[in-house]
């Protein structure tokens, strides 16, 4: 899978750039092989490469493919963490089909992300995703947001149609949550789901959420780290959502 934004209206495209390096020279697409562009808002162009040349490739489109954008949108507010279990938790949670990741500078966060060092490392986080959509052939790709402090996440929870905080200490399980909801869930609704730092999230933190709307809410009897926690909750989700019963991605 590779992207390509806009996709072009002819039937026969060059695809050159970084896109084009990695398909002529890292993958060495050969005449004939089949090729999958998308524009990662939920369209592909079902190709096949007609021509290679150092760093592009020339494409034959035989089918146009669309999408509809999934719904509802399932956001994951990840906590910063350290090394790369941020990346790796963005790279996973693309795999399973989250729509938004938020990265929070939560009260814990040992990693802070200020001036240029943060902006590198939300880069990393964005490329990240992109790698994994890629990947994991998703016809919508993920959003990478900017970085958000606990003000601004209450907010954004207020305006969500069903917020949770994981926490390993609460009393209900996140199981079967969003399945209860799913009827009072419209095509705009949007699910947010809070996934805190490796010292977990502060009293002060819960407690704000709690008061802007949120639910809080246990995966299960073990704690998780914060680079898996997040990945396990969305799939929980998206099964009960039905979202995991279509063949090819819708998001």
């Amino acid at each position: 899978m590779f992207r390509l934004s806009p996709l072009p209206t002819a039937d026969v495209f060059t695809l050159s750039g970084p896109e084009g390096h990695h398909a002529a020279t890292v993958r060495r697409l050969r005449p004939g092989e089949p090729v999958d562009v998308t524009d990662g808002r939920g369209a592909v162009l079902e190709c096949a490469v007609v021509a290679v040349r150092r760093d592009e490739i020339d494409c034959a489109v035989r089918r146009r493919v669309g999408a509809t954008a999934p719904h509802p949108r399932l956001v994951v507010v990840q906590a910063l963490a350290k090394g790369d279990r941020g990346e790796r938790a963005v790279e996973m949670l693309t795999e399973v089909g989250v729509d938004e990741i938020v990265p929070w500078s939560a009260a814990r966060s040992v990693v802070r992300w200020e001036g240029e060092r943060g902006g590198r490392a939300r880069e990393r986080w964005v490329r990240a995703a992109a790698e994994a959509s890629k990947q994991s052939h998703r016809l919508h790709w993920p959003v990478v947001g900017d970085l958000v402090g606990t003000a601004e996440l209450t907010r954004r929870v207020a305006s969500a149609a069903l917020a949770v905080v994981l926490h390993e200490q609460a009393g209900d399980p996140l199981v079967g949550l969003a399945r209860r909801r799913a009827a009072t869930l419209d095509g705009a609704a949007e699910i947010l789901l809070v996934v805190g730092p490796e010292g977990g999230i502060a009293d002060a933190e819960v407690d704000a959420l709690r008061q802007a709307g949120a639910a809080v809410a246990r995966l299960g009897p073990t704690v998780l780290r914060t680079s898996t926690a997040g990945v396990v909750a969305s799939s929980v989700v998206l099964a009960d959502l039905g979202r995991w019963d279509a063949r090819r991605d819708d998001g």
